[in-house]
């Protein structure tokens, strides 16, 4: 039986299209996907992201742990508030899930980690915790749920909703965090490439939060324009841009990784000795006839790559994708992809290719 979130019901009777995804019963879309993908460009909409799975973790020795278990420095999150992009890795360099973790004390962080992998990595960091020893208290949140708004006018959209969030939000500057109370989390992060919210709260709250900012004017969406979004934005979904078998240096994920400071954290002897082999950059077909599409071959100079998330850009009105390329190819190169036993021709841009509703790519 698929696993449900709070606002199931709500999906349902707006008439949402719903599909299995990782085991979740999830919209793609609500009528058009393309108006959707146009409304968060040019406006605000809402999405469900409930089966994101927020970890609380607390003790005195947090920090030092999540400097071991996460590629990225949490040294780096100095006030309380502030979040950094990050990857566990196993024991071969590979990402076992991207995450967000958010700093607001020193003895308590949040992590939010993905829906299909939760389990996976819940059962990892208890590993983890076992072998440093720091006596970390990891306490998976399946009260809370979590909506993400995004948009030019989204957060505007949501302070007319929430009028008494204002305050206390109003300052938060790009990859921060406000707790309003034991479990209210305001975050000014998202996936889209746009400006935005993603708030936490009590799954017992999820349908009348979402009326409020539904009946501000802000459209819900679905997966299917989630998906358009954060590729023209160039950010990587777990299980198709890496999993446990990528680096994150061939992901793309370079800047997750600290490399700086003289902290063993897990997977770094691994990929310090693996290094990089591959160049993650972008593709704007050039050729028509074809979209590009996640598995598809590229022929470039210094041999072949692989797409590894493609589709049609509504925004640009071209087809983009995201690939792992041979090392030394560079942004305006021409490469050819192989698209039902044609070779199209396709330009190597660096992403993103959108941000903030402007295109990035000539």
């Amino acid at each position: 039986m698929l696993k449900t979130t709070p606002l199931n019901a709500v999906h349902r009777e707006a008439g949402a299209r719903m599909v299995d995804f990782g085991g979740w019963d999830m919209p793609v879309n609500y009528g058009s996907q393309v108006e959707e993908h146009h409304a968060v460009r040019r406006d605000a909409g809402i999405f469900d992201v409930s089966h994101m799975r927020v970890v609380d973790l607390e003790g005195g020795g947090v920090r030092e742990f999540l400097r071991f278990a996460l590629a990225n420095d949490v040294a780096k999150l100095a006030l309380p508030g502030k979040a950094l992009y990050s990857c566990l890795l196993n024991d071969a360099g590979g990402v076992i899930d991207d995450l967000i973790a958010y700093h607001f004390r020193d003895d308590f962080f949040r992590l939010v980690v993905n829906a299909g992998t939760a389990e996976g990595d819940i059962q990892w960091l208890h590993s983890l915790n076992a072998l440093a020893g720091h006596g970390v208290s990891i306490r998976p949140r399946e009260d809370l749920a979590m909506v993400a708004v995004q948009g030019p006018n989204a957060r505007e959209k949501f302070w007319r909703a929430f009028d008494e969030t204002k305050p206390a939000t109003e300052a938060l500057g790009l990859f921060q965090a406000a707790r309003l109370g034991d479990d209210i989390m305001v975050a000014r992060t998202g996936y889209t490439g746009e400006d935005g919210f993603e708030v936490v709260f009590p799954a017992s709250d999820a349908e009348s939060i979402w009326r409020s900012v539904v009946g501000q004017g802000v459209r819900p969406c679905g997966l299917g324009a989630r998906d358009t979004l954060r590729l023209e934005a160039g950010m990587n979904l777990y299980g198709q841009d890496m999993d446990a078998a990528v680096s994150p240096l061939d992901a793309g994920l370079a800047w997750t990784v600290d490399l700086k400071a003289p902290r063993p954290f897990f997977g770094r002897k691994a990929l310090e000795a693996r290094g990089q082999q591959q160049d993650f950059l972008g593709l704007v077909l050039v050729d028509k006839g074809g979209v590009l599409r996640a598995h598809q071959k590229v022929l470039a100079e210094g041999g072949e790559g692989e797409i590894t998330s493609g589709t049609f850009s509504p925004t640009l009105g071209v087809s983009i994708a995201l690939a792992r390329l041979p090392r030394g190819t560079a942004p305006g190169a021409t490469v050819r992809v192989v698209v039902r036993d044609r070779e199209l021709a396709a330009r190597v841009v660096k992403p993103p290719f959108v941000r903030n509703g402007q295109s990035l790519v000539g």
